[in-house]
């Protein structure tokens, strides 16, 4: 397979880039040219890279895109459809790491965690103690979207004797939690909401206004789903007005690029996109990269297709 040309359109990751140049020609944008173009039969993309139609149309021998990620909303898979284009994501290896951050956010924000590290910092604890904060375990959790990320942050919540229900696009009876149809019922239900559903046209913004006004006050929003589930200027508002009670926030609109005026609240915890980002899932995630592009070009069945 050393032959069979795959380009990363921006760097990745480290084990990543070394595994495929083993096993493949890999290419970058700076060594692609008119001559070596056709011999290009995969991308390997991921969450922060997008793979549009003009990418697409530029590589006419394109057979698979492999992305790095467990979302593909960067990728055109309509066009991928078109022309008979495979496409593979990393599911399941990332979802412990995810659901972790996700709980970790809460409890940073529920116990003010970073404001009180920043208090024993500063000195301020000699001063006077630090003012009370309020608990996770018991709170009734609100689960936007119950795939695999889903139900694995309701897994750890249960752990902590939260309630748990959830909104999705159908009832998951096997689940055992309470299903609302409609997320304005789940928002109302909740005490701390967590998004964890795919980005897509149903789902764009579909935190907004209303969802975060029925959360109320004493509401907290944890999104470790995609920066475009939220209407973020709302939740930028919503926070600094008091009307919700905090937000852990590992995804953006427009990332890397953060609202100043979000910076600037106690009540927000930030992370930067990297609710996956261990040594062990990176791994786990670039050799299922690996073993997708070697089963395509194998004649093998894929092991997590998406087209």
């Amino acid at each position: 397979m050393e032959s069979i040309g795959v380009l990363m359109p921006s760097p990745i990751y480290g084990y990543l880039e070394q595994e495929l140049a083993k096993r493949f020609k890999l290419f970058n944008p700076s060594n692609i040219s008119e001559e070596n173009v056709n011999s290009i039969r995969a991308v390997v993309s991921s969450a922060k890279i997008s793979v549009d139609t003009q990418l697409i149309e530029s590589l006419p021998k394109l057979e698979i895109v492999s992305t790095f990620s467990v979302g593909y909303d960067k990728i055109d898979l309509a066009k991928c459809r078109e022309k008979n284009i495979r496409v593979t994501n990393t599911p399941d290896v990332l979802s412990d790491d995810v659901a972790d951050t996700a709980i970790g956010l809460a409890l940073a924000v529920l116990r003010k965690i970073c404001v009180g590290d920043q208090y024993v910092r500063n000195g301020h604890w000699i001063k006077s103690d630090f003012p009370l904060t309020t608990k996770f375990s018991g709170k009734a959790v609100g689960i936007v979207g119950l795939g695999r990320i889903g139900s694995a942050i309701a897994k750890r919540a249960a752990a902590f004797g939260c309630p748990i229900s959830y909104h999705s696009r159908s009832e998951k009876s096997e689940s055992g939690y309470k299903y609302y149809p409609n997320i304005l019922d789940l928002a109302s239900n909740s005490e701390v909401l967590f998004v964890a559903c795919t980005l897509n046209k149903e789902t764009y913004h579909i935190v907004n206004r209303q969802v975060i006004d029925a959360l109320g006050p004493k509401g907290v929003i944890i999104n470790i789903g995609r920066g475009q589930h939220i209407d973020q200027p709302e939740l930028v508002s919503a926070l600094s007005e008091g009307r919700l009670g905090g937000a852990g926030v590992d995804v953006f609109e427009n990332e890397p690029e953060v609202p100043e005026q979000l910076l600037g609240l106690e009540n927000a915890v930030l992370s930067p996109h990297a609710a996956s980002d261990t040594v062990e899932t990176c791994n786990a995630m670039a050799d299922l990269v690996l073993s997708n592009l070697e089963a395509h070009f194998l004649n093998k069945p894929l092991l997590t297709p998406v087209v």
